[in-house]
């Protein structure tokens, strides 16, 4: 039950109410050709500097209740329910909250379950968590994250270009990059050198590391997971099957999907692959030919997967991973 402003010593709900009562008494003088000076209620409203819609609502709960509480503001009640999310949205949110996932996450994966009719956005996807108390990730949540990511191999790959130095080659000037795909469950990665970044030449290399993913390491991808780059498509782009590499996961029954713009750490595993490969075959290295660059490269993946400990899967190497799940 709602309680009377009036009651106690509240000056300024008491002057409103006094003001907008002589108000509802010129108005209905107005109505009935009764006021002395005003005919009609647009003059007589901004006479009276008021807003004469404004007016007009708090008159009309004013004469179906009859109470003076309704001559003053009120929170929008019904408007603010209904842009509230139903409560099994929420709790859904809730839920994912709860495995780690941050608000552009969670935004992402209810606008694909949901379809094109609802699109929640990640500021809509905050306010529920903050609400929630769940704004901030705690420890319990950080883990959590990590070993729900990790549940089978082909889960989700994550696929990226990283750009060569000229000067990776002695005595060349000619610009060289690597695609990769890593498998965010087993770590196991693949990496094949492309001479440029077009769309096309992009596709082709990243079919040789799928390829090579299928038939050593048995793996499948349902989902692959890329930035914004025009050489891995668009989450607008009007037509998917026009471009070459949208094209390959269509064929392959393989889901896209993107990182947030802006935000690299959406994609950090094959980012972290980057700086490693960099620091281990790279840096402060050069070679005679693009031929020997990709033997260096061949036998390196073969070390990345089969002989490096991962400190992200507890020391384990990504081979054993694989290994692992299949027994």
């Amino acid at each position: 039950m709602r309680t009377d402003p009036l009651k106690g010593d509240n000056t300024l709900y008491r002057d409103r109410i006094n003001r907008y009562s002589e108000f509802v008494k010129e108005y209905e003088d107005i109505k009935s050709n009764k006021h002395p000076e005003f005919s009609q209620v647009q003059q007589w409203a901004k006479a009276r500097k008021i807003c004469k819609k404004n007016f007009l609502k708090y008159y009309g709960r004013y004469r179906q209740s009859g109470s003076r509480w309704d001559l003053l503001p009120q929170k929008r009640g019904p408007r603010y329910k209904t842009r509230r999310p139903c409560q099994a949205l929420e709790q859904k949110v809730i839920d994912l909250r709860k495995l780690g996932n941050n608000k552009y996450e969670i935004a992402a994966i209810l606008r694909d379950e949901t379809g094109s009719n609802f699109k929640p956005s990640p500021s809509g996807v905050y306010n529920i968590c903050r609400r929630s108390g769940l704004n901030r990730l705690r420890p319990k949540m950080k883990q959590e994250k990590r070993r729900i990511i990790k549940e089978r191999m082909g889960q989700l790959g994550h696929i990226d270009t990283h750009y060569l130095s000229k000067h990776t080659i002695r005595n060349s000037t000619k610009k060289l990059f690597i695609v990769a795909i890593l498998d965010d469950y087993s770590r196991v990665t693949w990496a094949e050198i492309i001479e440029n970044i077009d769309s096309l030449t992009v596709m082709f290399g990243a079919m040789k590391c799928l390829n090579v993913l299928k038939a050593h390491y048995h793996i499948q991808f349902e989902e692959i997971i890329s930035d914004n780059g025009n050489e891995f498509g668009n989450r607008n782009y009007k037509s998917k099957m026009n471009h070459p590499f949208e094209r390959l996961l269509i064929e392959m029954g393989v889901k896209h999907r993107y990182t947030q713009p802006y935000r690299p750490q959406t994609n950090g595993k094959i980012e972290r692959f980057w700086k490693t490969l960099c620091e281990d075959l790279i840096i402060d290295t050069d070679f005679d030919s693009i031929e020997e660059l990709k033997e260096e490269l061949l036998q390196y993946m073969y070390y990345y997967n089969h002989e490096r400990p991962h400190q992200a899967i507890g020391g384990k190497k990504p081979v054993e991973m694989l290994e692992q799940k299949q027994t």
